[in-house]
């Protein structure tokens, strides 16, 4: 149990927990950052990032590397752990980690998401190196190039749909006869020449050399047939999970677990607050997520004060 008390506690330290540390400490508040592994979060799995402004092309460690040091220079530390519970007190807030607890009065939620993965063979080695599970992210990578899609949700045809107008053909890999799109999404993407559907179709194993992925083995669950797509990329769209179990006694989640919050990133709970990846939200990008951090910080600011009055 640590003796030290915080103004405030971020836990995640990806782009939009390092944000708002940044804006915190700035703010001439003591600020603990506490993350279960390294900073940077899914930052670190992506190799590189075109669409931050300021930045033709920057290595996704890199800017992490770079988050980091900015996020810590006016003060903000930084910890190990793995939380596992937030206890309300109402001004002051415990929160409890696999490492210790810490006290402080306020809390600002950046945990994030994390994509279901199919749990195939070669989904971990290609991993940035062909397998992606955002297309705004890396569809640029592969513009003339023959890419995978797997699902049959909103997002697996949307995100087809762009990579469509990247890429020279675009696979869409589903395991029933039919989609689960909204209607209108499956009329474009029927429509659109560069993209092809099989239905009854999972896949087995991505393929690939020491570098990148050549292809997916698949197998018709009809027929039990299986066969080898070639392809140069693999994007993966089979749901995706926020990562707020440890706050369930906290009742701030919707249905499917995401944290509402108001504009100012604030929860129902006073004092708690949440940004980026975990909340209920459309577009979930390092930029967006790092404006949530931007204004938590002022939200948590303004709070503070007022509990100071």
């Amino acid at each position: 149990m640590t003796d030290k008390k915080y103004d405030v506690i971020v836990i995640g330290a990806g782009p939009g927990g390092m944000t708002a540390a940044l804006y915190l400490s700035r703010s001439n508040l003591s600020v603990l950052m506490l993350d279960r592994g390294v900073y940077g979060g899914q930052m670190n799995n992506t190799a590189e990032i075109e669409n931050y402004p300021g930045f033709e092309s920057v290595m996704g460690p890199d800017l992490s590397e770079k988050m980091y040091k900015s996020a810590t220079q006016f003060g903000a530390e930084y910890a190990f752990g793995t939380v596992e519970k937030i206890e309300d007190h109402g001004q002051e807030k415990t929160v409890i980690t696999d490492m210790g607890s810490y006290v402080t009065n306020s809390v600002v939620i950046a945990t994030g998401s994390q994509y279901k993965k199919l749990g195939v063979q070669g989904e971990e080695t290609y991993g940035g190196r062909g397998v992606s599970y955002c297309a705004v992210c890396d569809g640029a990578f592969f513009r003339n190039k023959h890419v995978v899609v797997v699902g049959g949700g909103d997002s697996a045809v949307e995100e087809g749909m762009y990579l469509a107008g990247l890429a020279d053909k675009v696979t869409v890999l589903h395991r029933r006869d039919q989609l689960k799109a909204q209607q209108i999404l499956q009329q474009r993407a029927f429509a659109n020449p560069k993209m092809e559907f099989k239905w009854f179709t999972e896949v087995q194993e991505i393929l690939g050399d020491d570098k990148k992925v050549s292809g997916v083995k698949v197998i018709n669950n009809q027929t039990n047939e299986s066969s080898i797509i070639d392809a140069q990329g693999v994007f993966v769209y089979v749901g995706i999970n926020p990562i707020t179990e440890p706050f369930s006694n906290l009742a701030i989640t919707n249905a499917g677990g995401w944290i509402i919050t108001d504009n100012n990133m604030a929860t129902t709970v006073p004092g708690i607050f949440a940004i980026g990846d975990v909340r209920q939200k459309e577009l979930r990008q390092v930029t967006t997520a790092v404006g949530d951090g931007a204004i938590a910080g002022q939200s948590v600011y303004q709070y503070l004060q007022k509990l100071a009055d």
